[in-house]
């Protein structure tokens, strides 16, 4: 990849990436705080999101977790509803919705979610860098003192973050195990437990590898949003921006950053003033002003860097602020567009889809399935009988017992050795039967049945099914004999078989 021309009003480094050096070497990047307005509502959004997700795994919904995604039993539990490997389609809604839902956001408001509530940017900048600052000093700031920075704050501040890393790492499991059997791991001895304990020191592991030394890796290199964005913004999409006409072309930084306010005579030269502090306080080392860039995360840190600058030259604010592509070439602003609406009509679809399917689900579900072997087998009794699977999975939270059988053909029946079934709360079982219909019925070679499922006296659900057969009565009548009335015989064979019977 080339190297990126060296800007000579930007103290930046020449790199590749933002955090790549041209020798291939790591640019380790600490960025300088900005205080100001967006960083206060980032902070205060951060720390309730901490809170949020501390707390989200403690909440319960009746008996249930608020959250609980538990791999093992593949049993995802969100907002208090338990879905179960067989809502396959439910999953699959909700992810779409989870999706297009990022695409609408994106489209609005930008990489809002990398900036303000993505876990890596919000762990990183409020837990982890505000404690290598107390620690280590602020960058670019002098006379910090001896301590700061020294080979013990660097010791003190690894414990720290050992910590901070095992309380992200047991609170993150929480979500998949529950706190309960989380409880249990933390409480036992390792050696009772050897692969729960080894879960945990890998998680927490990572935690710390990827705070302690990865850290805005994360989201240059491994995360796919940024790379992303480019099909997911576009030119109305409200994005961290330099104003250029404004800005350009930069002034000297040692010449006007000594003044308290701009001549008016100057103002053939822009706005910027050439101080780097974007750069600086840039959280991922980029330069704002090269225009929107895939490691931008839309923080906002640049934002405030700029408009303490302009405050003090009594320039007014907004030389890097929040604002769309089209606002800055000076096209009006449009919220409704093709995009917002195809994304926004789509959710809707989706948000109906899953309603209604989540709202005819039942206490059972019932699937049907044909077994291998011949399609259909003829029984002792003259009856035609398809061999089945019937798959139940319960839904309920309470053990319940279950009776099958089939409705739809006058004849037809259900037989298995297991009826009824009897599930524990959300166990699925797959119950072999064979359901047997007169030969009769097999009028067009096969006839539409359903299996009911019912729960005392109650129906619960039912499953259509088609039955196979001959393609229709059998010539001679000793099959169907159990179903014909003396009445209707006219041959003496006939009669001397109802003799018999």
């Amino acid at each position: 990849m080339p190297a990126a021309a060296e800007n000579p009003n930007t103290a930046t480094p020449p790199s590749v990436l933002s955090t790549l050096n041209e020798d291939g070497s790591r640019r380790w990047i600490s960025p300088r705080p900005s205080p100001g307005k967006w960083l206060s509502a980032r902070r205060a959004v951060a720390y309730l999101l901490i809170a949020i997700f501390t707390l989200i795994p403690y909440i319960r919904v009746g008996d249930k977790p608020l959250v609980l995604l538990d791999l093992a039993t593949r049993h995802f539990t969100i907002l208090g509803y338990t879905f179960l490997p067989t809502d396959t389609l439910l999953l699959a809604l909700f992810g779409v919705g989870v999706f297009i839902s990022i695409f609408l956001t994106t489209a609005l408001l930008g990489r809002v979610w990398c900036g303000w509530m993505c876990p890596q940017t919000v762990y990183m900048e409020f837990v982890f860098r505000p404690i290598e600052r107390l620690l280590e000093g602020i960058p670019g700031r002098k006379n910090q003192g001896d301590f700061k920075g020294s080979p013990l704050a660097k010791t003190i501040k690894f414990g720290i973050y050992f910590f901070v890393a095992c309380f992200l790492a047991h609170t993150f499991l929480a979500y998949f195990v529950g706190v309960d059997r989380l409880r249990e791991w933390v409480t036992r001895s390792p050696f009772e437990h050897p692969a729960s304990f080894l879960i945990m020191a890998s998680v927490t592991a990572l935690m710390l590898f990827d705070f302690g030394f990865f850290r805005e890796q994360t989201c240059i290199v491994a995360c796919p949003y940024g790379r992303f964005q480019s099909v997911m913004l576009d030119r109305q999409s409200l994005i961290v921006s330099y104003d250029r006409v404004r800005g350009e072309p930069r002034r000297g930084a040692k010449r006007d950053l000594a003044l308290t306010v701009l001549p008016a005579d100057t103002r053939a030269e822009g706005d910027c003033v050439s101080c780097n502090m974007c750069v600086t306080t840039c959280p991922t080392g980029i330069d704002i002003r090269n225009g929107l860039q895939m490691e931008c995360i839309h923080c906002a840190q640049c934002i405030d860097a700029c408009d303490a600058v302009m405050a003090k030259l009594k320039r007014p604010l907004g030389l890097i602020r929040y604002a769309s592509q089209a606002a800055l070439a000076g096209e009006p602003r449009k919220r409704i567009r093709a995009r917002t609406v195809i994304y926004t009509l789509v959710l809707m679809i989706v948000a109906t889809a899953f309603t209604l399917v989540l709202g005819l689900k039942g206490p059972v579900d019932v699937t049907v399935l044909r077994s291998r072997g011949a399609p259909f087998v003829e029984t002792d009794d003259h009856l035609i009988g398809n061999n089945v699977k019937v798959k139940l999975v319960n839904r309920l939270d309470a053990a319940a017992e279950y009776s099958l059988a089939v409705a739809g053909t006058q004849g037809a029946t259900l037989r298995s050795q297991e009826n009824p079934v009897r599930l524990a709360p959300g166990e699925t079982k797959t119950v072999p039967a064979m359901i047997v219909a007169p030969r009769s019925a097999f009028a067009g070679g096969g006839i539409d049945v359903r299996v009911t499922v019912a729960k005392g006296a109650e129906q619960l659900d039912s499953e259509p099914f088609r039955l196979v057969g001959p393609g229709g009565p059998a010539p001679t009548q000793d099959h169907d004999a159990d179903h014909h009335k003396p009445g209707d015989d006219h041959t003496p064979d006939a009669k001397e078989e109802h003799r018999d019977h």
